[in-house]
């Protein structure tokens, strides 16, 4: 894929989030292999600054960047919608230090982009692929990247109260990113309100450039552009925060309850994976797949699951398989009341989601038709359910034993009868089809 600028330079103007300030903001086209550069036109010698995430400085409820004297207050929103429209090299010259807040979201960034009308050129882009797990966490808040030929993004968003707790799953390119993210505003919880501006933040914020979450109400000038507009602006956050890796950057990124901080602490164990991959020559390759046979097993414990099911953390839904023959399989599921899911669903009455409980069933019998052959380079695919039924709520403590039974196989596709149960008890049941294939075919 070759690299892209703008064809023409575009301005916006506007007053900046934090520091109240009124700011000049231009996207200069520049040459290939430039890169993304801030330009602070109202000091001396207009020095720039290349973002990178050893730069950063400050990351209260933004990512601050600064080399010398010259400083950038939030840097997210506007390098979230040159990463997210795919462009790679561009000046931003600002006559302030802080880019304008706007909407709260990278909507009218996008619409400067396209304005300036993004065009290919000559070089290639170069990526950074990640061949190994890396992870970070603070407290409840976690972040995983897995490798992925391509960037995708797996988050949930939550607050201490459990009230809000909304989950996505996005492939992002271009398109992706300008139907599905770019709109997504900023959001603040009512009672940190005050405490911001203890701090010298939010000078020039207003329900113009945010929304306010107040207990379960919500407070904007607009309603919500998305039921979970919430976790998007999360996702917003974090293209806009990977972006100080330097690098176009190909893996899976899972997040729960990200911020700044934890995306800038994964961003920075990124970069020393990349420094390292540049060291090396480049030579860095894809992590080759587990060289396992699990087809004269009758169980398997939770590393035999991992080395088999591509899923991790906070999707892995079966601890033991405790019996296996050539067409049913029997596994457990503990469950705990630290489940994340059970933040939001629901506060004061935990129950587990029922479309968990599928996934649970649609794992298992992933596994058993992996039984079935070898299973190296192979990845069982879920594709449809059924006849779903659900009987009883699941809650923490209870052990929810899943049974799949093969009902019929026809190559690579085959269908199954799941059921879950707890105490002897069906809890739900559902006929599943899935299908194995070449792990490179997901590439």
């Amino acid at each position: 894929m070759k690299q892209r600028t703008l064809l023409r330079e575009v301005s916006i103007k506007g007053n900046a989030l934090h520091t109240g300030d009124a700011v000049h903001l231009t996207l200069k086209p520049a040459p290939a292999n430039h890169g993304i550069v801030f330009k602070r036109t109202d000091l001396q010698g207009q020095p720039e600054i290349k973002p990178r995430v050893d730069l950063v400085t400050d990351l209260v409820r933004a990512t601050t960047i600064q080399q010398g004297h010259a400083k950038i207050h939030t840097v997210e929103h506007v390098l979230s919608a040159l990463s997210g429209c795919g462009v790679d090299n561009v000046t931003i010259e600002m006559d302030a230090s802080e880019p304008p807040i706007l909407d709260g979201s990278a909507r009218e960034f996008v619409k400067l982009i396209q304005q300036g009308e993004p065009v290919e050129q000559a070089a290639e882009r170069e990526y950074f692929s990640l061949n190994e797990t890396v992870s970070v966490s603070r407290g409840n808040s976690s972040i995983i990247a897995l490798p992925f030929d391509g960037l995708k993004i797996t988050c949930t968003s939550a607050d201490d109260r459990g009230i809000h707790t909304q989950h996505l799953s996005l492939t992002l390119d271009p398109d992706i990113y300008v139907t599905q993210i770019a709109a997504a505003r900023t959001f603040t919880i009512y009672e940190d309100i005050e405490e911001l501006l203890k701090l010298g933040k939010i000078k020039g914020g207003s329900l113009d450039s945010a929304i306010v979450i107040k207990g379960d109400k919500i407070i904007s000038k607009e309603p919500l552009r998305f039921a979970d507009e919430f976790v998007r602006h999360k996702i917003l956050d974090i293209i806009g925060d990977i972006t100080l890796l330097g690098i176009p950057l190909k893996a899976h990124i899972v997040a729960t309850r990200p911020g700044h901080a934890l995306n800038a602490e994964l961003t920075k164990v990124l970069f020393e994976k990349y420094e390292a991959w540049k060291k090396g020559g480049k030579k860095a390759t894809k992590p080759a797949a587990p060289k396992v046979d699990i087809t004269t097993e009758t169980t398997l414990d939770i590393r035999r699951v991992l080395d088999t099911l591509p899923h991790r953390y906070p999707f892995v839904m079966l601890d033991r398989v405790i019996e296996m023959s050539d067409d049913t399989l029997t596994a457990i599921k503990n469950i705990t009341f630290n489940e994340p899911f059970f933040q939001g669903h629901y506060p004061g009455n935990p129950v587990m989601p029922g479309v968990l409980q599928i996934e649970a069933m649609a794992q298992a019998a992933g596994i058993l038709m992996l039984r079935r052959s070898s299973m190296e380079g192979k990845t069982a695919l879920f594709m449809s359910c059924d006849k779903v039924k659900w009987r009883k709520p699941v809650r923490p403590g209870d052990q929810l034993s899943v049974k799949v039974k093969l009902t019929k196989v026809r190559g690579t596709i085959a269908c199954a009868e799941g059921e879950c149960s707890v105490g002897g008890q069906v809890v739900c049941s559902a006929d599943l089809m899935f299908a194995t294939v070449d792990s490179t075919a997901l590439d």
